[in-house]
C-alpha cells in the first residue's frame, strides 16, 4: 500500500522546491514572477477546478483539485503565511457555526 501523500507534505515540497533555481524548479519560477502571478495562476486554477465540477468527470476534478491545492500552497508560501496558520483560523472557526461565523464577516 503506497504512504499517503498530505497537504502537510505538499506544502513541504513547496518549500524545499522553493529553494531551488528556476531552471529545475516550477514552483521557484512562479515565485521569481511575483505574488500577483502566484496568485494569478491560483485564480485560473480554481476556475478549471469549478469548471470540471459541473461539467467534466471524477478524474478531471481531482486533478485540477490537486492543481488548485498546490498553487494556494505557493501563494502562501510567496507570503509568507504557513499552513499551519490556515489551519489555526479554521480551528477557530468551528467554534459557531458556518452559518453564524459568515454572518459575522464585514458585507463587502
Amino acid at each position: 500500500m503506497a504512504q499517503t501523500f498530505t497537504i502537510n507534505d505538499l506544502e513541504k515540497r513547496v518549500q524545499a522546491r522553493a529553494q531551488a533555481g528556476a531552471d529545475v524548479s516550477y514552483t521557484r519560477k512562479l515565485l521569481d514572477r511575483g505574488v500577483a502571478q502566484c496568485a494569478k495562476k491560483f485564480g485560473e486554477e480554481a476556475v478549471e477546478a469549478a469548471i470540471a465540477a459541473v461539467g467534466e468527470d471524477r478524474e478531471r476534478l481531482i486533478g485540477e483539485a490537486a492543481d488548485v491545492l498546490y498553487h494556494l500552497l505557493v501563494v502562501l508560501h510567496a507570503r509568507g503565511i504557513a499552513l499551519a496558520d490556515v489551519e489555526a483560523e479554521l480551528g477557530a472557526r468551528t467554534r459557531q457555526s458556518g452559518l453564524d461565523e459568515k454572518a459575522s464577516r464585514k458585507s463587502g
